[in-house]
């Protein structure tokens, strides 16, 4: 007697919609009692994490700057994830925007102007657009799995950060630390209100969610994505390009990746620093299958993920939770996510055992058959 999953057609709307709500309380509920397991208070270790920062204005602030660079990388993963494009190499993307952007700074640390940031933000996303491009041509022109090759140009991407902070970019100021200058406050993004956390990254992730969700639902491209990503047999007969669209959708998280990148390092660090590496990039693609690979609902899943960046430091400090009980919680999110959609789409069936075609079930031994032919 075994097991096997039989498919149940496609997943309701509804079941498609209480996924991420069943697999938000799935690793609360979890982590609560991992948590009591491992010697903590597991329901102050959940108050800590996803309530605490709710309670206080100053946290509001904090997470929705913590959100805003998850809802942008998510946004542009999700793009791909629709075209069956699995990119996971925007941590790599994320870092390479953000060195994209320094080098402007650092070029321009001597001048003035309004068009220092703009361009910072454009050198950024053409780095991070640039490095996705490295998979893009593997892909399309030799066959290789995009998975592995942007994953391991995560690597290649944090020794470069190294390597340029501990020699050509380090600041000769810093009393020996590996980091930049400071950045000028015409290399800084502005913040939204005087006595704020708030800057201008914040309503820009916003804009950027709404955009992507206009294209892809109410343009041809996103008919491209979608239609590649559903039937690439299809989609071919329609005329769309399997390859274009490879292309398409990690340009696309990758310039958004840089974006993020950039935001981040003239925003909240105000420089490069060898820190830089914040995890968002692996991050952001649990947040866009929370939100169902839809940028409205990443909006959503980008917030909740940054409690558990805001909620763990809190828990850090209140009840003494390693700094790695946010991962936890992250990780837990995605299993459950994950299981339910399964359940969702295929049944546990019941399957009798097969017989052995070798089984003889006579009562005639080998032996005694071989002499009845003979």
């Amino acid at each position: 007697m075994g097991w096997e999953l039989e498919p149940r057609g496609e997943a309701s709307r509804k079941a498609n919609l209480a996924a991420p709500v069943i697999a938000v309380f799935g690793a609360l509920v979890t982590g609560a009692i991992l948590f009591t397991f491992l010697g903590h208070n597991g329901l102050s270790a959940v108050y800590e994490i996803f309530i605490a920062p709710l309670t206080n204005t100053y946290r509001w602030q904090d997470l929705l700057v913590k959100a805003a660079p998850l809802a942008i990388i998510a946004t542009g993963l999700a793009i791909g994830f629709r075209a069956n494009v699995w990119n996971i190499g925007a941590e790599g993307q994320y870092i390479l925007g953000g060195l994209g952007g320094t080098w402007v700074a650092l070029q321009t640390l001597d001048m003035t102007g309004g068009w220092i940031l703009p361009a910072m933000i454009l050198m950024g996303m053409i780095w991070g657009a640039a490095y996705a491009a490295v998979p893009a041509i593997l892909k399309t022109k030799l066959g290789v799995n995009e998975i592995l090759s942007s994953l391991m140009l995560n690597y290649v991407a944090i020794q470069l950060l190294y390597y340029l902070m501990r020699a050509p970019w380090k600041d000769p100021m810093a009393f020996g630390f590996p980091q930049t200058a400071m950045f000028t406050s015409d290399q800084t993004l502005p913040m939204m209100a005087s006595g704020t956390l708030i800057h201008l990254g914040v309503p820009i992730a916003a804009a950027i969610a709404l955009t992507a969700w206009g294209v892809m639902t109410r343009t041809i491209v996103g008919f491209q994505v979608r239609s590649v990503g559903a039937s690439p047999k299809a989609a071919r007969f329609a005329g769309f390009s399997a390859s274009s669209t490879v292309w398409l959708a990690l340009l696309v998280g990758g310039g958004l990746a840089g974006l993020a990148g950039i935001l981040e390092a003239s925003g909240p660090f105000g420089q490069m620093v060898p820190q830089f590496p914040t995890g968002y990039g692996y991050t952001a693609i649990i947040v866009a299958f929370l939100g169902r690979l839809n940028p409205l609902g990443i909006l959503i899943a980008s917030f909740v993920l940054a409690l558990t960046y805001v909620g763990g430091e809190n828990a850090q400090t209140a009840i003494g939770l390693p700094n790695a009980a946010a991962g936890v919680f992250q990780a837990l999110m995605l299993f459950f996510l994950l299981g339910f959609d399964i359940l969702a789409s295929y049944r546990l069936k019941r399957t009798a055992p097969k017989p052995s075609p070798t089984a003889n079930t006579s009562g005639v031994t080998p032996v005694e058959a071989e002499g009845a032919r003979a």
